[in-house]
């Protein structure tokens, strides 16, 4: 029987409905053909570094090998300027279409994938987006920030080699208001933080856990929108991903890796978006808690959940979170062998 959940986050409602699973259809293929390390028509790959817009940061600095590289996006939604002056009749408002639009390049070799990387080189990416993050979310002009990953054509992706993007917006997210919003009634009336509250529900009732890494957590969410559909935590109370440490880098590269492997084990290597959702830098830290959530594209939202803005889940959270933890387990017992 299908059942509503309802995310304590958002107060939205979504459907279980595990049944629906079996209707006839063709699943989604995504094919994965083999890379080469180098592609010599490659913008990302070393020795084209004079195909992109000249590079914002380099891990390691200088003039040598790179690890990680951040340039801005060639084609990028939003850039230059600091005007936010508005415009227009409020039927017809506008503004400078101000910002920044970057380029995480993940790894120097074009077939490199993140949950195959070292933890160390992950923990490199994760200190890159965080002074991106920190350098963007200063800047007065800038309101939010979004870090994300696209892997795969049918999660948006338009080039192979192993990046991220980072973008700098002059107004606040819409979906993040909502977050917001909720998160600071849910304090309002009950003096914590909604996301420590969820996260310590879910350590207790331990069914949706994934694994943890330190003071990281990974989990599917009670009212998971889609299958297998992955949040990643800190288990102790951050608002801002800035204020991420640097001994806290490496747990958080962890659970990241551990985490991307089981989906691909689980799920047949599928395509993915990861998002991260933060506090902006105005007050929000205390009711808000950053975390990242991860979307295998296993179904296309169709007419209903279109017209409703409400979701439809085949896959139960409980039991996506135990075929990742059965991925996790076997994952780590060929790396012991």
């Amino acid at each position: 029987m299908s059942t509503l959940r309802q995310d304590p986050t958002t107060r939205q409602w979504a459907i279980l409905a595990p049944k629906r699973g079996d209707r006839p259809h063709k699943p989604l293929e995504v094919p994965r053909p083999e890379l080469p390390e180098l592609d010599a028509s490659c913008p990302f790959c070393p020795g084209n570094e004079g195909q992109t817009p000249p590079e914002l940061l380099r891990d390691p600095p200088g003039d040598g090998d790179w690890l990680v590289r951040v340039v801005p996006n060639l084609y990028g939604a939003l850039s230059g300027g600091d005007s936010v002056e508005r415009g227009g009749t409020p039927m017809f408002r506008e503004m400078p279409g101000v910002g920044s639009h970057e380029v995480v390049v993940e790894s120097p070799r074009h077939n490199d994938r993140i949950d195959e990387m070292s933890q160390e080189h992950v923990g490199r990416v994760i200190h890159v987006w965080r002074q991106r993050y920190r350098d963007l979310i200063r800047q007065p002009h800038i309101r939010a920030v979004v870090i994300f990953k696209n892997f795969g054509a049918l999660a948006g992706t338009s080039l192979t080699h192993p990046h991220s993007q980072v973008v700098g917006t002059p107004v606040f997210l819409p979906r993040l208001i909502r977050r917001l919003d909720v998160a600071t009634r849910y304090f309002d009336d009950n003096g914590a933080c909604v996301y420590d509250d969820v996260i310590t529900a879910e350590q207790s009732a331990k069914v949706r856990v994934v694994g943890e890494c330190g003071r990281f957590i990974a989990f599917e969410p009670f009212a998971a929108g889609s299958p297998f559909e992955t949040w990643i935590a800190p288990s102790f109370h951050q608002g801002s991903f800035e204020d991420l440490a640097d001994e806290e880098i490496d747990d958080f590269a962890c659970i990241l890796t551990k985490t991307l492997t089981a989906i691909r084990t689980a799920c047949g290597d599928p395509d993915f978006n990861l998002v991260m959702y933060s506090a902006p830098i105005n007050g929000h830290e205390v009711v808000f808690h950053w975390h990242v959530k991860i979307l295998p594209k296993l179904a296309t939202p169709a007419g209903f959940e279109i017209g409703s803005a409400m979701s439809i889940n085949t896959v139960p959270p409980e039991d996506a979170a135990a075929a990742l933890r059965d991925a996790i387990t076997a994952w780590s017992g060929s790396r012991a062998r």
